[in-house]
């Protein structure tokens, strides 16, 4: 298998955009990562383009990536269109990297593009509906409910109007993690004010305000313990990754590329909820530490899915951050913010940057490419050698559909 480089990235501002379609949110990412790099239209010789939502919104329930990408005049080569829930970026990413490292091309395009925001509130939210079994969604609900049924919200449940099927599964989760290791709802909001403040820096971000530790806590209630600060947003957005093996890195600049150093791809097992060391995401992150023969000593950084302030501490500790039920106090420790031990998602993350769900993957791949060039502006990681990202889609049983652990390092 030949070695992989990442020579060009492009991303746009992440938001409400009603204005802007599929196809030019994709111009917009892909133009910037043919910029970044020199690239030619004549020199991608395969594309992998990730979208969850048009099908849902707009009804173009087939050929998308065809569609958008035709619209920049790319014709004739292999275009693959990818779906993995809100993994669908980096599962593109994924696709692109196996064809590279193959030798099946010498250069590839991967494109996440996604528009969420609807007038139809209704159907902007009903999206997520089908990201996990659509036959049984009762027996789905049930089994997640049954994960907090003695660790009730104080003072009784209180409906907290329109929201997202997966805030409800995160709240389950985190009720879970609480009764069991003593994580509190305090933890969850120094995460997210954390990554409030991380966006503040990041001028492609939905939100670029800080909060406080209070004002996270006293905000809107979402699905207890969750505030609203506390979980991702609706987004509008695009990134983009263009990859190459050694000889064609001779045709870019090789001293801002990036190495792809492990990509993995994994589903999720029917494990028991006691059974944390067998959650995908650690099994993922366990075999690309293995690929790229590094640990998570070795990290410099990390961007990780947290569509809540909860899967934050849960996925610093699949990634071995720190021992299993301990992510709480990790985030208290502060050695997670900008300037601490291991910064994690110094992008502002799902939560404050924004969350477009087939483009999430690849934006968290551009925050670490951006880093481990050192061009990350005010929000650069000192030192940077390595970064992980870990992105999850869908769920299924008590745990992610899908997962992909993507690890980069300087070549």
């Amino acid at each position: 298998m030949e070695d992989v480089y990442i020579v060009g990235v492009g991303m746009t501002p992440f938001g409400k955009f009603l204005d802007k379609s599929v196809k030019q949110l994709t111009r917009e990412s892909v133009s910037q990562a043919m910029t970044d790099t020199g690239a030619r239209l004549a020199d991608i010789e395969s594309a992998y383009f990730s979208n969850t939502g048009q099908g849902h919104f707009e009804g173009q329930l087939m050929v998308g990536g065809e569609v958008a990408l035709r619209d920049m005049g790319f014709e004739g080569i292999p275009i693959v269109n990818t779906e993995n829930a809100c993994a669908s970026a980096s599962t593109a990413l994924y696709l692109a990297v196996q064809a590279v490292a193959s030798g099946q091309s010498e250069v590839a395009l991967a494109v996440g593009a996604e528009k969420m925001y609807s007038k139809d509130r209704e159907k902007m939210f009903s999206v997520f509906d089908g990201a996990w079994d659509v036959a049984t969604p009762q027996a789905n609900y049930a089994r997640l409910e049954a994960l907090a049924a003695d660790f009730p919200r104080p003072g009784g449940e209180e409906e907290s109007g329109q929201r997202s099927l997966f805030m409800d599964v995160y709240a389950f989760l985190t009720r879970y993690h609480m009764k069991n290791f003593g994580t509190t709802q305090e933890h969850l909001a120094m995460v997210a004010s954390k990554n409030h403040y991380h966006s503040s820096l990041n001028p492609l971000s939905q939100f670029q305000n800080t909060m406080t530790v209070e004002e996270v806590m006293q905000a809107r209630e979402v699905s207890w313990p969750l505030t609203l600060p506390m979980c991702a947003p609706i987004s509008d957005g695009s990134a983009a990754a263009i990859i190459c093996n050694r000889e064609a890195l001779e045709r870019f600049d090789r001293a801002r590329a990036i190495k792809v150093c492990a990509s993995v791809l994994a589903s999720g097992t029917n494990r028991k909820p006691e059974e944390h060391e067998k959650h995908l995401c650690r099994l993922a992150a366990n075999k690309a530490y293995d690929k790229a023969g590094v640990g998570p000593e070795d990290m410099s950084l990390a961007e990780v899915h947290d569509a809540t302030a909860f899967a934050e501490i849960l996925q610093t500790e699949n990634l071995g951050f720190c021992p299993i039920g301990e992510g709480g106090a990790l985030a208290a420790s502060g050695a997670t913010r900008l300037g601490g031990r291991i910064p994690v998602n110094v992008s502002g993350g799902l939560e404050s940057k924004g969350h477009p769900i087939g483009a999430t993957g690849l934006a968290q791949i551009y925050e670490m490419v951006l880093q481990l060039r050192g061009e990350a502006g005010e929000r650069q990681v000192e030192g940077t050698q390595f970064a992980i990202a870990e992105n999850g889609g869908g769920f299924y049983g008590i745990e992610e559909a899908a997962a992909v652990i993507t690890i980069l390092g300087k070549p």
